[in-house]
């Protein structure tokens, strides 16, 4: 039994945990991103510690050339000189020197060739996670984007929902814009019935008859005879009687 609630407090757990990193997918790849770089720090240690046996080898080879140069140059002199003894003894520890330095060139070729591998392998395996960030990062940011863009989706169908319905605020605010509108024109249609336009008229007529009166006095001063000023109306009106006159005495003739 408790074994059963220790795995349901796990699982509990586990969605839990789950549910933040689906809601923050930057922080986990940025952990991962700090782990491949602790990672690569620990690998290059290692590979530092190789290359230092690489170099422990490539030193001990250059000792053991210089001392064969060395075993042979005396080995040789000896042998020239005719002292047997000594160029043996030479030519045996020539022969010692010889086998170590080709083991040595063996373990050192090996030690260079583990070496560049393991460099290569580092690379790659660097490269292919960096890639592999790079493509996550370009996922998330097009994941936040398409996450923004169906919230302002789902927000503009709603709000056209809402817009939509009937007894809404934009519906009474139109009714009561349309009630006010025609109440402001009835109260203009009632003042302009109420306005007196007498004075209006007098007071036209006697701006006219001051620039008649000026204009005369204009004309005489320069001496222009001023032609009189004929309604167009009043003669309109003449000439149709002048026309019903003329009708009349033909019947009558």
């Amino acid at each position: 039994m408790w074994q059963r609630l220790g795995n349901l407090l796990k699982a509990f757990a586990n969605l839990f945990v789950t549910d933040l990193e689906k809601r923050n997918p930057e922080a986990l790849l940025q952990l991962e991103a700090e782990n491949l770089r602790k990672q690569v720090a620990s690998f290059n240690q290692g590979l530092a510690t190789h290359a230092g046996l690489c170099e422990r080898i490539m030193g001990q080879v250059r000792k053991q050339e210089a001392e064969q140069r060395d075993l042979k140059a005396k080995t040789t002199a000896h042998l020239r000189a005719g002292n047997r003894s000594a160029a043996g003894q030479y030519a045996v520890r020539l022969q010692s020197v010889e086998r170590e330095l080709t083991e040595n060139r063996r373990q050192l070729a090996q030690a260079e060739e583990t070496y560049k591998n393991l460099v290569k392998a580092r690379d790659v395996a660097v490269a292919s996670a960096r890639a592999k960030i790079e493509s996550l990062k370009g996922a998330i940011t097009d994941m936040r984007m398409k996450q923004a863009m169906a919230e302002m989706h789902e927000m503009a169908a709603g709000m056209v929902g809402e817009i939509g319905g009937s007894g809404d605020t934009i519906n009474r605010l139109h009714e009561m814009v349309e009630e006010e509108r025609t109440k402001a024109a009835g109260r203009a249609r009632v003042a302009k019935d109420s306005l007196d336009m007498t004075e209006v008229n007098v007071k036209e007529a006697e701006l006219e008859a001051l620039g008649d009166q000026a204009l005369a006095d204009f004309a005489a001063k320069e001496g222009i005879t001023l032609e009189p000023k004929t309604p167009t109306a009043p003669a309109e009106r003449a000439m149709g009687a002048a026309k019903a006159t003329e009708s009349e005495g033909g019947k009558e003739g």
